[in-house]
């Protein structure tokens, strides 16, 4: 038996082309809707037996447009935004969350680079490393419970508890960034073209500001927006100039919403404490590029998506939902 299935939100081809791949060997007619208009949303989903969205509205117009056959709307997401869940649960329809782990691997990878920067990791490993104990006249002895070296190099690793943590950009990535920080008792800012509804600043205990206030409220500023020519250098010299000196940047979207020359301007004159960077402007980024030259400065090569398994796993699960209504 084939069944519809609508996948109501692609933006792109290649997104297009992944879930065509993904969803293959299903006994499915899969229909993509890429025209945001009314109109074609509906003949799109007319006799539909599955939805499958990320952000598109799942409301009662578009649960009508459907018909009868809808019995499953699978949410791209770990939240629930956007979807009439009532109006769900009276046509019996069943609504199914999938996390996009591609996210959260972003969101682990930008919390990683947070918490490197607050416990001053990189100085701290190449101070052991490197023997600089010996420039203080420190000899290694045997520790027991009450006896020990505290601290014993002078670098100046911080609690993140109590701290502000500003989210530019709270999408998916965003969000998740956000569940992680309130673990660690963080205050949460964070600024985006429109604002989160109300019951998700609740549950994640996020508070909305324009960019200017997160700029500087904020002890950490992360970055999780598109590259567009709207983003473009979004970070620059003005920010930096706004930004507590005790402050560090992560960036873990794309290279271009910084302004480089900057940012380094602004780390060589000690306007902001540091910065933990996974994107650059020009990628792989060159050994004598002159943010390799600082030591309160963390780089990873571009690996905030993890193994890049988190799609398969992502198609897996929907496969898994479309056979259970197969069945």
């Amino acid at each position: 038996m084939m069944i519809k299935t609508a996948l109501i939100d692609v933006l792109t081809d290649e997104f297009q082309k992944r879930w065509r791949e993904g969803l293959s060997g299903l006994p499915i007619e899969l229909g993509f809707v890429q025209d945001p208009s009314e109109d074609a949303l509906n003949k799109a989903i007319a006799d539909t037996s599955v939805v499958i969205t990320r952000n598109c509205p799942v409301n009662k117009a578009l649960l009508d447009a459907a018909g009868k056959n809808l019995q499953m709307v699978i949410k791209l997401s770990r939240w629930q935004i956007g979807i009439d869940e009532k109006a769900c649960a009276d046509r019996d329809i069943v609504v199914a969350n999938v996390p996009q782990l591609g996210c959260i691997t972003v969101a682990e990878h930008a919390m990683t680079l947070l918490l490197m920067c607050a416990r001053d990791m990189i100085r701290s490993h190449l101070g052991v490393v490197s023997g600089e104990y010996r420039k203080y006249g420190l000899t290694p002895a045997v520790t027991s419970e009450r006896s020990f070296a505290f601290k014993w190099l002078p670098v100046n690793p911080f609690e993140l508890y109590g701290k502000t943590l500003g989210i530019v950009g709270f999408g998916e990535i965003g969000k998740e960034l956000a569940s992680r920080a309130n673990t660690f008792g963080m205050r949460i800012l964070y600024h985006d073209m429109r604002r989160a509804p109300a019951k998700i600043e609740q549950d994640l205990n996020a508070e909305y500001c324009e960019l200017d206030d997160l700029v500087t409220e904020a002890d950490f500023i992360s970055l999780h927006i598109p590259h567009t020519s709207a983003s473009e250098k979004l970070i620059g010299g003005p920010q930096f100039e706004r930004m507590k000196h005790t402050a560090f940047l992560i960036n873990a979207c794309r290279g271009g919403v910084v302004d480089e020359e900057a940012l380094i301007d602004a780390l060589r004159k000690k306007k902001i404490a540091g910065a933990g960077l996974d994107v650059f402007v020009k990628e792989p980024l060159s050994y004598d590029h002159p943010l390799t030259k600082f030591d309160n400065v963390i780089l990873t090569p571009h690996t905030g998506g993890g193994s890049g398994n988190g799609r398969v796993d992502q198609k897996k699960r929907v496969q898994a939902l479309i056979r259970s209504v197969l069945s």
